[in-house]
């Protein structure tokens, strides 16, 4: 992995040699987009060069396969990162992968890595999500180019990076090339006003735009994100923000870098250090939309009366307010009733009755949006001195194995434990029914995950979208409920 230290600063050094060809205003994401455009004939897509690559079991397979076929190498084996986390167990014999599809994917990513010499973070060598040890280890950084092959790649955006989820059959072409076909994406500004209420969270202003503009809303868009709230925000709520930018149909969504980000990045193992240190910094801040740049659409949300939120139905972009009551499908758009009518009958709730008190059988605190140190905490904090309701089974799932270092240091599955949740070894797990953590059919979950559409945690169960802060107050009630009168004595 030499080479990652140097690679975004090549990127940058492009940026601001390139920097007075341009005489209009630019924002973030058209520096990033023409630091990194290698060749572009007009109508048709741009030759993108990709600074970083992550890979994980499940995408990764046949895009290696195909390499093989045509007699291709690998064209930078020091730009990419593997992990195995999607497919794994997270129970305490995790190595012991009982499903034979799920071994066969770990076990092909293990002989992909080795025959290609690509670095590969296995049990018990700094494994975890492929969203949680990028930023963790300082690989990702701003004005770089990210891609995986999957969706909530845009979790690493929050560094200032354009970053997002491609396909297996890009993932070889990235990995053949080092490069992409891309279509330049438009722009969009959403500023998020105000400051948060006692126990609201980052997650619960994602769902407030998700809910506000769509599920689609910002298709074919990468979001820039500003505002009082944004800048007040730590790097762990960042990357929860930036990470469901994918679920309003965003390509991407990302933060100009500041002081926060960089004082998060400060001394990271693979951080540039000493006069590299400097050189980046001084390239960083010149990432920032310029005053009078362009954006095809602006959003403004207002947080000050921010409450809590949850999802009612099959996907993010059906929340409400923790005090409200579930909508009344007539009074929704047209496009929007036969949705919204399955959805109901698939979660087995009613049109105008309040979604706080909604009996809950699972909960869980886990996954790329909420499975860092920051959120371990907030649990803890509700937990400490209570009790999980005795019908609710709650796992808590660290996002990585310095995360789960972190939290065994500060005592947390201590404090998990004596109220009753499971604290589990890192890994996707809940999120999605594609390991043995599974909400069984017919049964309600109220997750800190990111989608909620029919079967995602496994067949026939139900989800419920929120903030790991309700979703344990929720796991302490038995039903969904605020966690303010929880956080008053925490």
């Amino acid at each position: 992995m030499r080479a990652h230290k140097s690679n975004p600063l090549t990127s940058l050094a492009g940026v601001k040699s390139t920097s007075g060809r341009f005489s209009s205003p630019r924002s973030i994401v058209e520096k990033i987009w023409d630091s990194h455009v290698i060749a572009q004939l007009d109508g048709h897509p741009a030759v993108f060069a990709i600074d970083l690559m992550l890979l994980h079991e499940v995408t990764s397979a046949q895009a290696f396969k195909t390499l093989e076929e045509k007699g291709l190498k690998v064209f930078r084996p020091d730009r990419l990162l593997a992990t195995i986390d999607h497919s794994i167990p997270t129970r305490a014999n995790r190595q012991e992968i009982y499903d034979e599809a799920a071994r066969a994917q770990v076990e092909a990513l293990r002989q992909n890595c080795l025959r290609h010499e690509i670095e590969l973070l296995d049990f018990n060598g700094g494994q975890g999500i492929v969203h949680v040890v990028g930023p963790e280890l300082g690989l990702t950084q701003p004005g770089m180019t990210i891609v995986c092959g999957d969706s909530h790649t845009s979790t690493h955006g929050a560094f200032g990076a354009l970053a997002f989820g491609v396909g297996t059959s890009e993932v070889g072409h990235v990995l053949a090339t080092g490069c992409l076909l891309q279509e330049k994406p438009k722009s969009m500004r959403v500023e998020f006003r105000g400051r948060f209420r006692k126990g609201v969270y980052a997650k619960d202003a994602i769902l407030r735009l998700i809910a506000e503009i769509g599920v689609g809303g910002a298709n074919g868009h990468v979001i820039e994100y500003i505002g009082e709230a944004v800048c007040a925000m730590s790097m762990e709520e960042r990357m929860t923000l930036c990470n469901m930018s994918i679920e309003c149909g965003a390509r991407a969504g990302l933060i100009a870098p500041d002081q926060v980000t960089y004082d998060y990045l400060s001394g990271r193992p693979r951080a540039p250090v000493g006069q590299a240190w400097q050189r980046a910094l001084e390239a960083w801040q010149y990432l920032s939309s310029d005053a009078g740049c362009h954006f095809d659409r602006q959003v403004t949300i207002d947080l000050d009366r921010l409450q809590p939120m949850v999802t009612w139905g099959t996907n993010p972009g059906q929340a409400l307010g923790i005090d409200q009551e579930i909508p009344e499908t007539a009074q929704l758009p047209d496009d929007q009733r036969s949705v919204a009518d399955r959805a109901l009958e698939y979660v087995k709730l009613e049109a105008g009755v309040p979604i706080s008190g909604t009996p809950v059988d699972w909960a869980f605190v886990g996954s790329c949006t909420n499975g860092r140190i920051e959120d371990l905490r907030i649990a803890a904090g509700i937990l400490t001195g209570r009790k999980v309701h005795p019908d609710v089974t709650f796992y808590i799932v660290p996002g990585s194995e310095a995360v789960m270092e972190q939290a065994r240091r500060e005592n947390l599955p201590a404090v998990f434990e004596a109220a009753g949740a499971q604290f589990r070894m890192p890994g996707c797990s809940m999120c999605l029914a594609m390991n043995d953590d599974r909400v069984p059919a017919g049964k309600r979950c109220i997750s800190s995950s990111n989608r909620n559409f029919m079967g995602r945690q496994g067949p026939g169960s139900i989800t419920h979208l929120a903030s790991p802060a309700t979703v344990a107050a929720s796991a302490i009630a038995g039903r969904i409920t605020s966690p303010e009168g929880y956080l008053q004595t925490v």
